[in-house]
């Protein structure tokens, strides 16, 4: 019935598998854990002890495949014929979570979001602009989430058809970090699919602190470009693209950018801080795209 798929990258996976499994069992369902790992060197002796669990397991690949051809890896081993996808460093809100699952799946619908959330305790400082993006940004309500429904989904935890994935695989030659979720789920969108959205959240554990989260930041950025470039995200799903247009029919793109060269480090300055602003974070964002997309990039150097 059930193939849950789980790309791992420098993270405890066990865990997760360990309260997956046993939902799974209490549904007295027929399910597989798979649990990928895309050549990392954390964590695989933890991960390695998934391979005792009762249909579960976990392997490593010999070279890194990227985000997309990792999870198209996980579909192509995969079994059944419904896929959860959820990363390795979410795990579920609720006990019954897989049951919410299942009970869903026959609502006619190729593709099930259940919502991500995050833990109320305040983090440490190093780690509190994630936090704060995460509570602002990625945790979006029921109600606002069916409003937009391709838009405000994630494959972080996503339940979807196999057919569907074999129809309409994740774009494997998109091996940077950064919007690979929108560029899966616009196509799903153009062909006609969208995503139900139910309340059945997973809690995203993992993270990374600012100075990390900036840097992933920055190579985002840099994908949508090639993204955009190559029609695979337009302004109609991303805001950033949206107002740089706008500012690029101004002729007022290299000034924009020009102007974020002088105020960048400021801006970094509060975004490491204990009170990370993300209408900054905003500004961060369209300064360095700006940056990306002017035809005068040498203010950095």
């Amino acid at each position: 019935m059930l193939s849950i798929l789980i790309p791992v990258y420098n993270y405890n996976a066990f865990p997760l598998v360990f309260e997956l499994q046993k939902q799974c069992f209490n549904c007295n369902i027929k399910f597989e854990i798979l649990c990928q790992d895309d050549c990392s060197n954390s964590f695989l002796v933890d991960n390695n002890k998934i391979n005792t669990l009762k249909n579960c397991s976990f392997s490593s690949n010999t070279t890194n495949l990227g985000r997309a051809q990792n999870r198209n890896y996980l579909v192509s081993k995969a079994t059944f014929s419904w896929l959860l996808f959820l990363d390795s460093d979410m795990f579920p809100r609720d006990s019954n979570f897989i049951e919410n699952y299942i009970l869903n799946i026959h609502n006619n619908s190729p593709a099930i979001f259940g919502g991500i959330v995050y833990e109320t305790k305040r983090p440490e400082k190093e780690q509190l602009l994630r936090w704060i993006y995460g509570h602002k940004r990625e945790y979006v309500s029921l109600e606002n989430r069916r409003k937009k429904p391709n838009i405000r989904a994630l494959t972080s935890n996503l339940l979807l058809k196999k057919e569907l994935l074999l129809q309409h695989p994740f774009d494997s030659t998109i091996t940077k970090y950064g919007y690979e979720d929108l560029s899966f789920l616009k196509k799903l969108e153009v062909n006609k699919i969208l995503v139900t959205h139910i309340e059945n959240p997973a809690f995203h554990l993992n993270l990374e602190n600012s100075s990390l989260f900036l840097k992933k930041t920055i190579t985002a950025l840099e994908n949508l470009v090639l993204l955009e470039k190559s029609n695979k995200i337009s302004a109609t799903e991303s805001k950033i693209i949206a107002v740089q247009q706008k500012l690029e029919n101004l002729k007022l793109t290299s000034i924009t950018a020009y102007i974020f060269s002088k105020i960048k480090s400021k801006i970094e300055s509060n975004l490491l801080s204990e009170k990370p602003s993300l209408f900054w974070f905003d500004i961060y964002k369209l300064g360095y795209y700006c940056h990306l997309k002017s035809s005068r990039q040498n203010f950095f150097k």
